[in-house]
């Protein structure tokens, strides 16, 4: 056997070899895991500093998708926020340490006494396992309000950090 045919046997071996070890690789996110996840931290509107909580669900109808639900609270000034978003990311599950994600969502405001508000975003980082079953999200969200008035929101659109912490089951 030369070197090129070999090269094509061990290739050929390789990929044959990979849908085996792909549950393994993909461990957390694999197809019909379900992620549980909290937020929290800061935020700022209406020239106000709030307290935000937040918690959801993400299930993994395939490897590496996951399709979710979170629910915010922001407290400690007024008017009080609730945020309710459905979303959808893809994990880059095949890396070994970081797992980088993107995402996109949609999102319902609640502002106690003003309109709702929907919003659609974007966003993208990476996990990092701190457990068998834990995971560290760091990442960055890019997010616009949709029909919203810089007279009364000064802004409609933002970029921020965001952390998350996340048991998988």
């Amino acid at each position: 056997m030369n070197p090129k045919q070999a090269l094509a046997v061990a290739i050929l071996a390789f990929a044959m070899a990979a849908p085996a070890s792909a549950q393994n690789v993909a461990s957390g996110f694999a197809k019909g895991r379900t992620h549980f996840f909290v937020t929290g931290g800061t935020g700022y509107a209406f020239n106000e500093s709030y307290l935000v909580l937040g918690a959801g669900l993400t299930y993994f109808p395939l490897d590496g998708l996951g399709v979710g639900v979170s629910l915010e609270s922001w407290s400690g000034s007024d008017p009080s926020i609730r945020k309710l978003t459905p979303s959808v990311q893809y994990v880059f599950y095949q890396a070994r340490t970081l797992k980088p994600y993107i995402g996109a969502f949609y999102r319902r405001t609640y502002i106690d006494g003003l309109r709702d508000l929907n919003s659609l975003g974007a966003r993208a980082g990476a996990y990092i396992q701190g457990g068998r079953n834990l995971y560290l999200g760091l990442g960055a969200v890019y997010e616009s309000y949709q029909d919203c008035t810089t007279g009364v929101y000064r802004k409609c659109d933002s970029a921020y950090p965001e952390i998350t912490f996340t048991i998988a089951f």
